[in-house]
């Protein structure tokens, strides 16, 4: 019997501590030394140390302000590092701009954990990556058979006509999206119709980090109650605070962008005249396909459903659910 596992991992409150590294992963409380993958706010907090790509610390340096004094540790993709006998890789996530996975390779093996990816390219993320592993430690938002999204190329064109066909009406067509990821991506597929975009400020904003970053953006204007002039598709945040000042007595017709909308059980949750499945996360038959692609010996799953992992093992998959205070063998 084993009597000593290297490279154990914990999870703590939802807080995954790889003890050989000394570094948190995606911690929601403030660490001394954290890696985080991405800048949602599920996943980025403050430390005293992040670890991240040099991208998402230019996302993270603008959602955490300048109140917080933060010390950026920033690795380009592919380029790998060493702490002791361990070999630590970024690569991408395909789910917003600078997300990343995280692969840890040492003598026993390599361990990847995904955070939130998706494997459909977009015209605002970095094209995802997949790399074989031993370990696999992966997001499972979707993970039930329902969840099959359009090809995004559908699901695009569907949103330009409802948008030509909502201005052609009289009315101001307003797309609910996150200020991070699905805003730009709307942006930039309305954009690329020709159709005039304008958003909120705190989108506005994001896109300027975007931007600052290299991503070509179409033209779009800063959302401003004293000169909206109703001719615009409009790019809001879900907790917007409501409509916006200058349409409120405006015809006004509402689409929520999000993967929840494909099925019946959750179509519900959706508060919006329509909905459209631009999703920055891998569907059910994604989400198969990378463990397929990664071909680990083992799959451990969080942010999402338990249902994946009898899916997983209904096809041979060594899988489990992450648990708190849990420890568990990296490789």
């Amino acid at each position: 019997m084993r009597t000593y596992v290297r490279n154990v991992f914990s999870l703590f409150d939802g807080s995954l501590y790889v003890r050989d590294l000394d570094l948190w992963i995606d911690s929601m409380r403030s660490r001394s030394r954290c890696y985080i993958s991405h800048g949602h706010a599920d996943h980025a907090r403050a430390h005293d140390v992040v670890v991240t790509s040099s991208r998402n610390a230019q996302v993270c340096a603008h959602r955490f302000g300048p109140q917080h004094e933060v010390e950026f540790e920033t690795h380009e993709f592919n380029e790998p590092w060493r702490i002791g006998g361990l070999e630590l890789t970024l690569f991408s996530a395909g789910h917003v701009l600078g997300s990343s996975q995280l692969l840890i390779e040492g003598a026993d093996g390599r361990f990847v954990y995904t955070g939130d990816f998706k494997l459909e390219p977009s015209y605002t993320a970095e094209p995802p990556e997949v790399k074989r592993c031993d370990t696999l430690l992966m997001e499972c938002t979707y993970g039930r058979p329902q969840y099959v999204f359009p090809p995004r190329a559908e699901v695009a064109g569907a949103m330009v006509t409802w948008a030509r066909n909502a201005l052609e009406a009289g009315a101001v067509p307003i797309f609910l999206a996150y200020s991070l990821g699905k805003a730009q991506e709307a942006m930039a597929i309305l954009g690329r119709a020709g159709l005039p975009v304008a958003a909120h400020g705190a989108i506005a904003s994001m896109t300027a980090v975007y931007q600052a970053a290299g991503v070509t953006m179409p033209a779009y204007e800063r959302y401003d109650s004293a000169t909206f002039d109703g001719a615009h598709a409009l790019i809001w945040p879900p907790s917007g605070n409501g409509l916006p000042a200058a349409v409120r007595n405006r015809k006004v017709r509402t689409a929520a962008l999000t993967g929840w909308v494909v099925a019946k059980s959750t179509r519900g949750w959706v508060r919006a005249d329509t909905g459209f499945p631009l999703s920055d996360h891998a569907d059910f038959p994604s989400l198969l396909r990378y463990v397929e692609l990664a071909q680990p010996r083992k799959v451990l799953l969080n942010h999402g459903g338990r249902d994946f992992v009898y899916q997983l093992r209904k096809r041979g998959v060594d899988a489990e659910y992450l648990e708190s205070h849990a420890q568990l063998a990296l490789f």
